[in-house]
């Protein structure tokens, strides 16, 4: 099976990583693979926050920015999925912990995986969880 996985532009926002397709694409498929997992469609919608905040409030009554939106349409161990993203947010996440926008952008991309894996940010401890395999997925990343 071929894995799909495509980025979309929305609200005006600059593509984020157009020279990095191949290698966003292939990192995403390790970490599918790595959690026993295959990739049959995702797509990741990069937009603003006004974007972002009025699908949150539409399809998630949820009135507040957020950085990422993932809705699972997972067929048994088929990963399939929209996941949508505020660059607005990711910049200001990344200057606010101090990381680089690339690092900050591929931590949410993942997050949004792991959410279509499986993984659930709930309690405390699903965060604790979550945040350790983000941390070890950026860490097998090669720049």
């Amino acid at each position: 099976m071929k894995n799909n996985i495509a980025f979309h532009l929305e609200s005006g926002v600059l593509h984020p990583f157009r020279s990095q397709h191949y290698k966003i694409e292939q990192w995403l498929i390790d970490v599918a693979t790595t959690e026993n997992k295959q990739i049959k469609s995702l797509d990741y919608i990069f937009c603003n926050d006004e974007y972002l905040l009025n699908i949150n409030i539409k399809f998630l009554s949820h009135d507040y920015y957020t950085d990422i939106i993932t809705f699972p349409y997972n067929e048994d161990d088929l990963l399939k999925g929209d996941m949508f993203i505020s660059l607005d947010r990711v910049r200001d996440n990344a200057t606010q912990y101090n990381i680089s926008y690339e690092e900050e952008l591929r931590r949410v991309m993942v997050h949004g995986l792991l959410h279509l894996i499986g993984y659930t940010d709930g309690s405390e401890a699903e965060k604790k969880e979550m945040t350790a395999k983000e941390n070890y997925y950026l860490s097998i990343y090669q720049e």
